[in-house]
């Protein structure tokens, strides 16, 4: 491991119970019964361990991260939650139960929890409730929804995690995806190649970039537990401003897919990404039969 880093590199990850593990049945009885029977459904089964959700193998390698590192604090997943500490009880014993070292929680008892993201530090929000990660967008955190899981889980994943990007909307502000909706194809390619050495803008993803480049700054980049992506629609010749771009920003994408419109799931499947984040639903919908996938609703394409 490479010396001379600052210690203060830290990676904080807040994950909704929802998103961690499968509350689909207790999630009915509140929807059909109310938030008394809930209540009591969660009290009465809270010795029952829920089944992992959608991003509970994220959570787990992010959480393994930091035997790698030696450094128990290094990478944290933080448990935020609508649920109140009561209800909350079955979601720690849960985690617990698998081995995740979980040791901050928000129950806020119905309200948003998203103004707390800040106060943790968070650098991403992952949830299972669309009007959570709105508001949390808004706040300035990145922020994703996690959409319900179409593939199962290899039991014999390896250790490494790996992070896939869309670029517009995502990595980058949108701006040249409201160009292309708004002129065409020919348009767009021809003002990204004009504008190559012109820095795109960050969007809302950028910081969590920057959080996860500083973590594999940390080791050699032929030796590193985190692996990235780009999975972008960019074809030539608009690639060349996304990577004068990371050049710029000084981050190091390991890998960059530039697809011109192909479907991205199965390069997402052979990239073997551990979740995914994209601001298109139907690109979404796509993925998530291959991989874990985050809908981020930002930019154009998201506009009511």
């Amino acid at each position: 491991m490479q010396t001379g880093v600052t210690e203060a590199v830290r990676l904080s990850v807040a994950i909704s119970s929802r998103a961690l593990f499968d509350l689909s049945a207790s999630h009915r009885v509140f929807e059909n019964q109310g938030v008394d029977a809930y209540r009591d459904y969660q009290v009465a089964h809270e010795n029952d361990i829920l089944e992992p959700g959608v991003a509970f193998a994220l959570a787990r390698k992010l959480m393994n991260l930091n035997t790698t590192l030696g450094d128990r604090g290094r990478v944290e997943v933080i448990l935020i939650s609508r649920n109140s500490s009561d209800t909350g009880l079955r979601v720690l014993t849960s985690a617990h139960h698998y081995g995740l070292d979980i040791t901050r929680a928000a129950f806020t008892g119905g309200a948003s929890p998203y103004r707390y993201l800040a106060a943790f530090g968070a650098h991403l929000f992952l949830s299972a409730d669309p009007r959570d990660v709105r508001l949390a967008l808004n706040a300035g955190c990145a922020a994703a929804t996690v959409l319900p899981a179409a593939f199962v889980t290899d039991a014999d994943e390896d250790d490494q995690v790996r992070i896939a990007f869309d670029g517009d909307a995502v990595l980058f502000s949108d701006d040249a995806e409201r160009l292309y909706r708004r002129e065409g194809l020919e348009v767009f390619n021809a003002s990204e190649f004009a504008a190559a050495h012109e820095p795109l803008p960050g969007g809302p993803f950028k910081g969590l970039l920057v959080a996860i480049h500083q973590l594999q700054a940390l080791f050699p980049a032929e030796d590193s537990p985190l692996r990235t992506a780009l999975v972008t629609s960019r074809g030539a010749p608009s690639h060349e401003r996304v990577i004068r771009t990371l050049r710029a920003w000084d981050i190091r994408i390991d890998e960059a897919l530039f697809l011109g419109g192909l479907d991205k799931g199965r390069f997402l499947a052979a990239f073997d990404a551990d979740i995914f984040f994209d601001d298109q639903q139907v690109h979404c919908d796509a993925a998530s039969r291959h991989v874990a996938t985050g809908h981020v609703p930002h930019g154009v394409a998201n506009v009511e």
